[in-house]
């Protein structure tokens, strides 16, 4: 899914903001990109395909995306990474061991986000969790 599919520029303008031509560069790169990115992946793409973006646009770009939905960040591997927001949450597996990130759909945390709202009266913000564990693989390496 891209942000042209999702019309983000319509989005932006909804929202009171500017689709600037560096910031519609940098959407169009993480797009481009197809999966999570940190900040200086994202620069390195951006300034080799756009030399007179500098890092400073492309940090601020990434926090006005994030400020307004339109991008997610997680924490995989140590790192803070960015990607594409979609209209449904999915959250993420990351083992600690090997870094091998799996995908989870929003519905597994239904339950548990009914429960802290009824119990905790917390409204949480729960459009891209993270859980660090040990997958499979790595689960049978240390059995041995």
């Amino acid at each position: 899914m891209s942000h042209h599919t999702l019309n983000y520029t319509q989005r932006i303008r909804q929202k009171g903001h500017r689709l600037t031509p560096q910031r519609q560069i940098i959407l169009d790169t993480i797009c481009a990109m197809g999966r999570h990115a940190t900040a200086h992946e994202i620069y390195e793409q951006v300034h080799s395909a756009v030399p007179t973006i500098n890092q400073a646009t492309v940090y601020r770009a990434l926090h006005f995306f994030c400020d307004l939905q339109l991008l997610v960040s997680a924490k995989i591997g140590g790192q803070t990474v960015y990607e594409i927001a979609t209209p449904t949450p999915h959250h993420h597996l990351v083992c600690r061991q090997c870094g091998r990130v799996e995908a989870l759909a929003d519905y597994h945390f239904h339950d548990l986000i009914e429960h802290i709202v009824t119990e905790h009266h917390f409204a949480p913000e729960n459009n891209h969790l993270t859980i660090l564990g040990l997958c499979a693989a790595c689960q049978s390496t240390t059995d041995q």
